[in-house]
């Protein structure tokens, strides 16, 4: 979307959930937090880049769903509006914004799907439902992965495959010696094997705290929120479980990483997958051993395990080669940018258009 802002305005309709609130203190405070960002309006964050975080009813009945029609529709229009759009392009990115897509005067409508979202733990069965309807209704369907284009393409025979891109200017920033190492690597044991992201159950912490006893002299660093159970590791003194920090910031990680990690578990969402934090670690000139993982193994510049004794054994062996960032694998990445990635996409919905236009 900041690679559009560049040609014209955008406006980023905040997420609308893939699930009905629970009764916790979590999702309470997640729904107070909602409300309170869209009290406060359509707000510009960037030249050409505004923001409308919309109150919408946090569940997926058919009333539920005719409501938030009505609903979040008034308010997505009003903020077009008020921003003089004029024959918009809707861009949507999950199966919950179906009710909505297609239905605001758009001159045309995209699907761009990111995951399988049905596979995700707790996702109501209802949003297959709604994915596919969304696809129906779409002018161009477009796929982050292989699987994912495979199961969408029946309900829509424009669907496109686009792997994903990397901002590899930033994460480049790894390999120039005037960005700072983060403090929290500093004095610790090396080797420092590293992995960034949320940790979720799609995460095998088992797996880590077998990377953890088997580099028991050396340092493994998680950076992200834990959003599931990381007891198998928390306790061993080698592990370093940093929480989330910013997104700024990553290189400066990156740059103390001696091995990055990708420690998925393989399951319906993961192989279905493409995960962006690949190719951001290669930007950033770091060796990759990651579980076999399809869209992981086709980019073809990682080292890959098939079991945990493997994931380990691939671990000591970039370890004997060269660790840390190298200039040469991150000029791997540098044809992989998000414009790069744009501009596909961009070229097939001009020649939907056209196609479309012809047919009358």
């Amino acid at each position: 979307m900041r690679a559009l802002a560049r040609e014209g305005r955008v406006l980023w309709v905040e997420s609308l959930g893939n699930r009905s609130p629970r009764v916790s203190g979590r999702d309470l405070g997640r729904l107070a937090r909602k409300a309170a960002r869209a009290a406060g309006g359509v707000k510009e964050v960037e030249k050409n880049l505004h923001v409308l975080s919309p109150l919408a009813l946090p569940y997926f009945d058919p009333a539920a769903r005719a409501a938030n029609r009505l609903i979040v529709g008034t308010q997505v229009r009003v903020a077009m509006a008020r921003l003089s759009f004029s024959r918009p392009i809707s861009w949507s990115f999950l199966p919950a914004a179906a009710p909505v897509a297609g239905r605001i005067g758009e001159s045309f409508v995209v699907y761009h799907c990111v995951d399988d979202f049905s596979a995700f733990t707790g996702t109501p069965p209802v949003m297959t439902e709604l994915e596919a309807d969304l696809c129906r209704r779409a002018d161009l369907v477009v796929a982050s992965a292989e699987r994912l284009a495979e199961k969408l393409r029946p309900f829509n025979e424009e669907t496109i495959l686009v792997r994903h891109g990397v901002d590899h200017a930033h994460f480049a920033r790894a390999l120039d010696p005037a960005t700072p190492l983060a403090a929290e690597l500093a004095g610790l044991p090396k080797p420092i094997l590293g992995f960034f992201g949320l940790i979720a159950d799609w995460v095998d912490v088992e797996l880590l705290a077998r990377v953890a006893e088997r580099f028991s002299a050396g340092s493994l660093v998680l950076v992200g929120a834990a959003a599931t159970d990381a007891g198998a590791v928390r306790a061993r003194p080698n592990v370093h479980l940093l929480g989330r920090r910013p997104y700024a910031d990553l290189p400066g990680f990156c740059k103390g990483f001696d091995i990055a990690l990708l420690p998925f578990r393989r399951n319906a969402l993961t192989l279905a997958a493409n995960p962006l934090k690949v190719r951001e670690y290669l930007a950033a000139g770091l060796p990759v051993v990651a579980t076999a993982i399809p869209e992981v193994e086709s980019l073809g510049l990682c080292r890959v395990a098939g079991d945990a004794a493997s994931f380990l054994d691939q671990i000591e062996a970039a370890l004997a080669d060269r660790p840390g960032p190298r200039p040469e694998r991150s000029a791997a990445m540098a044809g992989e940018s998000w414009e790069s990635r744009l501009a596909e996409i961009q070229g097939h919905v001009a020649r939907v258009m056209v196609e479309r236009g012809a047919k009358g």
